[in-house]
């Protein structure tokens, strides 16, 4: 009788399903990037809500952007952060990607911006961009991303190389030390704020940022759907007494279309329950809003987000 009981028990064990775990993974960049804590922040909001969403999430560090991108092509990643310029161009065949398009990639949120920043020394007397005029400015190595923003923005407000006392075209990363040895009067750079970069900088002079705003802007954004406005907050840098409007790319996740929507419903939708911790978890986060999270959008969004974004109420207009 015994063995009777235990054979039916065991067999109705059996029948019965076991509750699935489904793994997901999140590329992201360098360990000493933002990229990498953004994927950590994400998956451990995840990680708390596994016994309801049945769904474990792992972070890995990559090589950024166009490596997550084309990893997560090949579906050896579910999820990845990339710039929203790097995914325009995946999803078009252009630049980098040029006749390889990749038509499956879908944008699940615009993290945080990446803007552009022109740090000058306050004796230089820069107060808006057009007064650069007639001064030595740093505008990055040709080919990086920073150049590439550079020319664009300079090219809507009507400036040229040839306006400029000094063109100089050195990484953006020796700003600073030009700016303290006098050899500049100011740089650009691409930056996800705040950045030690510009810290370095302060310490070293007196500085400030120059606003990038008017309707050259407003003009280039509706051009670029990959570009967006953002601002520098005052509270990022010794001595910037106000918040700084700019132009810039956007830290986009993406994943494919094959991944389920569901996943990507769960994913966006614990984002969105859990903003105002998310947002205390990286100073990058400052000043983004969950409308935001929709601007820099340059490709289809994931039907799972547009659900989640949906019930959750926000459109982007």
């Amino acid at each position: 009788m015994k063995k009777k009981v235990l054979s039916i028990a065991l067999l109705t064990a059996m029948s019965i399903p076991a509750f699935a775990t489904e793994f997901i993974t999140i590329g992201t960049g360098g360990v000493t990037g933002t990229y990498y804590p953004t994927g950590g922040a994400i998956c451990r909001m995840m990680n708390k809500n596994r016994k309801e969403t049945g769904i474990r999430c792992s972070v890995e560090s990559t090589g950024g952007s166009v490596y997550n991108v084309n990893t997560i092509n090949q579906n050896e990643l579910d999820f990845g952060i990339a710039q929203s310029d790097t995914v325009y161009q995946a999803y078009h065949g252009e630049g980098k990607f040029k006749g390889k398009a990749i038509t499956g990639l879908r944008s699940v949120i615009a993290i945080y911006p990446e803007l552009l920043a022109l740090v000058v020394r306050k004796s230089s007397h820069i107060k808006k961009i057009t007064d650069i005029k007639g001064k030595k400015i740093n505008v990055d190595i040709p080919g990086s991303g920073t150049r590439m923003t550079t020319d664009i923005v300079l090219k809507a407000f009507g400036i040229k190389h040839s306006d400029l006392a000094l063109a100089n075209e050195l990484k953006s990363s020796e700003g600073p030390t030009m700016l303290k040895d006098n050899k500049i009067d100011g740089y650009f750079g691409v930056f996800g704020h705040p950045t030690a970069n510009i810290k370095d900088a302060s310490n070293s002079v007196d500085i400030n940022i120059v606003p990038i705003q008017g309707k050259p802007i407003d003009a280039l954004v509706k051009k670029y759907p990959y570009y967006a406005k953002g601002v520098i907050s005052k509270t990022f840098y010794k001595g910037v007494t106000h918040d700084i409007p700019s132009i810039g790319v956007k830290a986009v996740l993406v994943t494919k279309d094959t991944v389920s929507e569901k996943i990507v419903y769960e994913l966006t939708k614990t984002i969105l329950d859990n903003f105002e911790a998310f947002k205390k978890l990286h100073p990058a986060y400052k000043t983004i809003t969950k409308k935001s999270l929709l601007d820099g959008l340059s490709i289809p969004q994931d039907k799972g987000a547009i659900r989640a974004f949906k019930e959750a109420g926000i459109t982007k207009d």
